[in-house]
This record gives C-alpha cells, structure tokens and sequence, in this order.
C-alpha cells in the first residue's frame, strides 16, 4: 500500500536483457538519468550527476520492453522503487531499482510509431468471444459542415 512510485526520464544505457521464466516473461535494462542545469558564468546547459537506476519489466511489459527499447532511447518509467543495500567483499553497495509499471518513448525529444500487441487467446473451450467494439465515427448530419482537418506537421530533427 504504501509504496514509493517514481517516474525516472533518461535513456537507456545497457540492451535490455529478457528471460522467459515459468512465472512469466521478465527485462531488465539500465536506466541513466542526468540532471541538467543551467550554468549562468558559462552561459549554457551543463550535465550534472547522473543516476543509474536498474529497470524492471515483467509479463507483457517486458516483452513489449525488448521489442521496442535499445540503447540511447530516450525513455519514461514509472514504477516502484527499490533501494537496496548489499554486502559484498566486505563491502556496503546500494542500488536503486524501479519495479516498472509503465515504460514509454519520451517524445518531447524525438518520435515514435505505437503498434499495439497481440493478446494471447484465451484459454478454455468456454471462454467467451467479447465483440469488437464499434469505433466508427457516425455519420455527419448533412446540415453541418465537415470540420477542416488540421495541417499534418512535419516532424523537427532534434539534435
């Protein structure tokens, strides 16, 4: 109940990694978050610290992940945090994973093409059919004038 969800933006840093596991499909991959600031003697956006941060996907989700992430994708993820600390060769280590809940392209720096995934059938002779919904538009009433459709936008290189 009382967990602490976060939403990291960076890029992807390591190729993610998927296992097909009896308990379902599981990826991980590193996340890189870099503050960026801005440095008024120099007069330009500065890199500060950057955060690794191991991402988590299971089920569906991380099938999705492997088929859609690589390295230096600019990328959201929210889920729950996971602040370890390990003892290793005498040694204190800590490390912050994200259990993800929702992974997506950060568009704001580039574009993307959706494709929605095939849902595995449902299993048992029984199992209903649920109709597709109708998502026709109806029809204009011959009275109202067609609404202009917007100029498409030519999408801008980010560099």
């Amino acid at each position: 109940m009382n967990e602490t969800m976060v939403c990291a933006v960076g890029n992807v840093a390591t190729q993610p990694v998927y296992r097909d596991l009896t308990a379902g499909a599981s990826a991980r991959f590193r996340l890189a978050v870099t503050s960026r600031y801005w440095d008024r003697e120099k007069g330009t956006w500065t890199d500060g610290h950057t955060n690794f941060f191991t991402v988590w996907a299971n089920r569906q989700l991380a099938t999705n992940a492997m088929a859609s992430l690589n390295v230096g994708d600019p990328v959201m993820v929210q889920g729950r945090l996971r602040v370890r600390t390990d003892q290793r060769e005498g040694q204190s280590r800590t490390s912050a994973d994200i259990d993800a809940v929702a992974i997506g392209h950060d568009i704001s720096r580039g574009t993307s093409a959706f494709r929605r995934s095939g849902r595995p059938e449902p299993t048992g002779a029984g199992a209903p059919a649920r109709p597709e919904p109708n998502w026709e538009t109806p029809a204009a009433d011959a009275a109202e004038p067609e609404p202009e459709t917007p100029q498409r936008r030519e999408p801008v290189a980010v560099t």
